[in-house]
């Protein structure tokens, strides 16, 4: 339940959260189902979010449930010894997270906090914003 990937799969990885669907695409036809389908569920993908949880991937899927606010989801992380993990969820919005992760060599995870953070605060952003998504 933690994330030991090559560094090029976690620079691949960040490339798909940051919206580059070749390389999710890739991931998910080269042994990293997980990581690409983390991108759709990152994006509120109800079946994504499903497979995640069905295939053990509970881990990414707190990941990003911590992102969102869900104070249960990062106690789970704690409670699993996922203090990295967690400490991924928290950084977009707390610079201590993303100190501790840095000071325990944990660069690349922590760009990829970050980039998991500005992607769903976009997505609130676009989901607040009448123009982009008007009212039926």
């Amino acid at each position: 339940m933690r994330l030991h990937y090559p560094a090029k799969v976690l620079l691949a990885w960040g490339e798909a959260i940051s919206g580059n669907a070749e390389l999710r695409d890739w991931l998910t036809r080269n042994g990293y189902p997980e990581l690409g389908i983390f991108v759709f569920a990152l994006h509120l993908k109800a079946d994504a979010r499903k497979w995640l949880m069905e295939n053990g991937h509970q881990h990414l899927m707190a990941v990003i449930r911590g992102i969102e606010g869900d104070a249960k989801a990062l106690d789970w992380l704690d409670h699993h010894g996922l203090q990295v993990l967690r400490k991924v969820a928290e950084c977009g919005g707390d610079e201590q997270a993303f100190q501790w992760l840095l000071q325990r060599q944990h660069r690349e995870l922590a760009m990829l906090g970050l980039k998991m953070w500005s992607v769903k605060m976009q997505i609130e952003e676009n989901h607040r914003d009448p123009h982009k998504y008007p009212r039926e």
